[in-house]
């Protein structure tokens, strides 16, 4: 059966899901790509693998499947400029080579990342607008240093993931 929620009422929900802002990225002939994300989660902890949903017209999505890896870097709450970068520049211009790193397959990763996964393409899923890229997680290298929090998006903002406290 075919949703019968209308577009609006299901962006509105959305908005009040919280996500973990990603960027993800690869490489291409033409240097770095990358792009801002959230649909991102865990498939599999044997093997390790996770998902990102990428729109089938963004810039990034044929550079990865191209690639054939992919990391998923987990922004931290001092990466907000660099998501304004990401909204305003294209292709290379994005990245800031100081900042870009490749770790295990050569995709770039971001030196000051809350967590970084890198992946090799293992599988991809029609997903009507969107390919599910399925990544088996090649390295991981989590930033312990950065305690500020996990810059998340909810509300159609930014917002910062805290610990509870009893």
């Amino acid at each position: 059966m075919i949703s019968t929620v209308q577009v609006p009422d299901f962006q509105q929900a959305m908005a009040t899901f919280p996500g973990g802002i990603t960027a993800v990225t690869t490489r291409s002939a033409d240097g770095p790509i990358g792009m801002i994300a959230t649909a991102v989660c865990s498939v599999s902890a044997e093997p390790p693998s996770i998902l990102v949903c990428v729109h089938k017209s963004a810039s990034v999505h044929d550079a990865i499947l191209d690639a054939g890896c992919f990391a998923v870097n987990l922004l931290s709450t001092g990466h907000r400029e660099l998501v304004a970068r990401f909204a305003q520049q294209q292709g290379a211009e994005r990245f800031e080579p100081h900042l870009w790193a490749p770790l295990k397959t050569g995709a770039p990763t971001l030196a000051g990342a809350a967590l970084t996964l890198d992946c090799t393409l293992l599988d991809t899923h029609d997903g009507y607008s969107h390919t599910i890229i399925v990544g088996a997680v090649a390295a991981t290298k989590i930033n312990r240093s950065a305690d500020t929090g996990c810059l998340l998006w909810h509300g159609r903002t930014f917002a910062r993931s805290s610990p509870l406290t009893a």
